[in-house]
């Protein structure tokens, strides 16, 4: 596939707020813009990181020892295979082929793959992923960051994951999202890149993991989810990232 560097990449900006090294001026000059808008992006980018870590980190806990990481990003601190150990399975999915470059050289004799898919294509996605994990025993599913930028059939898509798994498996999901009782932002700038943002309510995020028990402390802002920090950081005045981790009974 061919790497188009003239328009703004998600995976390309979230690396810029991360610090990283792998993006291009257009997503320069979109990540700028962003940050101007909401001036601690950068933050919740990396508390959206160290949530993934933490997320992990209590599936493993809990027996885990497959993970399938969807929309993954760029390559950075902490990811999926370091965090849960040589022992874990973990298979990443994206579409970004600057993503699918530099995370097969990352995996190099690991037992971790990454797969260049669309991860609304779950069918294909889970069909390619069953070579690599056992779907008869629990995985961690992954949607960290990533159903955002799906605008249309975002609740089936995750539908289709959630039957895919046995009981003892997981779901974890950050998602932007505004309070109820606020007008919703049209995020201009995500408009202009490679997958535009669709914030939800609280509401509309909760039912993604229907027929999964969360774990405590429930759907929380991104920062609360049994943090590291005694006293972590209040989410943004406007746009907020909600996080929760669930188990299937």
């Amino acid at each position: 596939m061919e790497i188009d560097s003239t328009t703004p990449s998600v995976a390309r900006i979230y690396d810029f707020f991360l610090d990283g090294k792998n993006h291009y001026e257009a997503d320069r000059v979109a990540a700028e813009q962003i940050i101007r808008a909401y001036p601690n992006v950068r933050q919740l980018a990396r508390e959206n990181r160290a949530f993934l870590g933490r997320a992990v980190r209590h599936m493993r806990a809990c027996g885990v020892e497959q993970f399938l990481d969807l929309g993954t990003g760029l390559p950075a601190t902490g990811n999926v295979h370091e965090v849960a150990g040589p022992d874990a399975r973990v298979v990443y999915v994206d579409n970004d082929p600057i993503v699918a470059a530099h995370g097969r050289a990352l995996l190099e004799n690991t037992q971790a793959v990454l797969l260049q898919r669309d991860v609304r294509d779950a069918e294909s996605v889970l069909a390619d992923a069953a070579s690599h994990l056992d779907f008869s025993r629990p995985v961690g599913v992954l949607f960290v960051a990533i159903l955002h930028f799906i605008p249309e059939g975002a609740h089936e898509l995750v539908a289709r994951f959630r039957e895919a798994l046995v009981p003892g498996s997981f779901l974890a999901i950050t998602h932007g999202f505004w309070d109820e009782e606020t007008e919703a932002d049209p995020l201009d700038v995500y408009k202009r890149t490679n997958a535009p943002v669709t914030v939800r309510t609280r509401g509309e995020i909760l039912t993604f993991f229907g027929g999964f028990e969360l774990v405590e402390p429930g759907l929380v802002d991104v920062s609360h989810w049994r943090p590291d920090e005694p006293e972590p950081s209040e989410p943004s005045e406007r746009l907020w990232l909600a996080a929760g981790v669930a188990r299937r009974p």
